[in-house]
């Protein structure tokens, strides 16, 4: 039996690739892996600033979810998406642009990287992207040991969250839409999962929540990967999103200066 959960998802993705099924089934079962809410990457302990509005009596019911997720999705999840997408371009080596698949181009990684800080206004922020990514990474790690993107973010240190899960697609075998799909699922699915355990929502009502608001995670998804190929393509960071709004950057600061939270986020 198997007791480690890291050492679970690896086995996973090597059975998958042992049993020597067509391309496209391998590559499913590693996308859905990493959109696995039990895969050990630390999202479970992070709200996704639901927790945040919750204390501050902002956040009282699924209607008040679905109108933040709408907002999310367009600003911080469109920017995450297309990071994603990006990392997952530029890690593919197979795609003709993976220009930075090599180890040695941990370097090149540290302007995308920069990119990702500079669109995170607050140090809570920032230090819940890199605590993200780095759990992610360790999993990553294990995973594809190999691959040369993860190994270069090994060497970066704790890069942020949203260039650890573009790489770890390229490497599962995913597109770029894909990451970027994965991006905004994992920001959805997050904040969803600790409106129900903070409130006591109804999670069937939560899950018609996450189901209405498809259509636009799928148009989110579709602008972060077109932003992406432009951004890549020009190796500008710069080019891609950088929609925000103030208020979760204000809760998550009130939220990290709280002296009793569920979550670290």
């Amino acid at each position: 039996m198997c007791r480690d959960a890291t050492v679970c998802a690896v086995e996973t993705v090597r059975w998958v690739g042992a049993v020597g099924w067509v391309g496209a089934v391998v590559r499913l079962a590693g996308l859905l892996l990493l959109a696995d809410s039990r895969l050990p990457a630390g999202g479970h302990g992070h709200s996704g600033g639901v927790e945040a509005l919750v204390d501050c009596g902002l956040l009282t019911s699924t209607d008040d979810l679905a109108l933040f997720l709408d907002a999310r999705l367009r600003t911080a999840g469109l920017v995450a998406a297309s990071f994603a997408a990006a990392a997952s371009l530029l890690a593919a080596p197979v795609s003709g642009i993976g220009r930075y698949s090599d180890q040695y181009h941990s370097q090149a990684w540290r302007r995308w990287d920069a990119a990702v800080e500079v669109r995170t206004p607050v140090a809570a922020l920032r230090v819940a992207s890199r605590a993200q990514g780095a759990a992610l990474l360790r999993t990553a790690q294990l995973a594809w040991p190999e691959d040369g993107a993860v190994r270069a973010l090994v060497e970066l240190g704790r890069p942020h969250q949203p260039l650890v899960l573009g790489a770890a697609s390229a490497a599962a075998g995913a597109t770029p839409a894909q990451a970027a799909v994965l991006a905004v699922h994992h920001l959805v699915g997050g904040a969803a999962t600790a409106a129900v355990r903070l409130l006591g929502l109804d999670p069937l009502r939560v899950a018609a929540v996450q189901a209405g608001l498809a259509p636009l995670v799928d148009e989110t998804a579709a602008r972060a990967a077109s932003a992406a190929e432009l951004a890549v393509h020009a190796d500008d960071p710069d080019l891609l999103p950088a929609d925000a709004t103030p208020l979760p950057e204000i809760m998550a600061e009130l939220h990290h200066a709280s002296e009793v939270t569920l979550f670290a986020s």
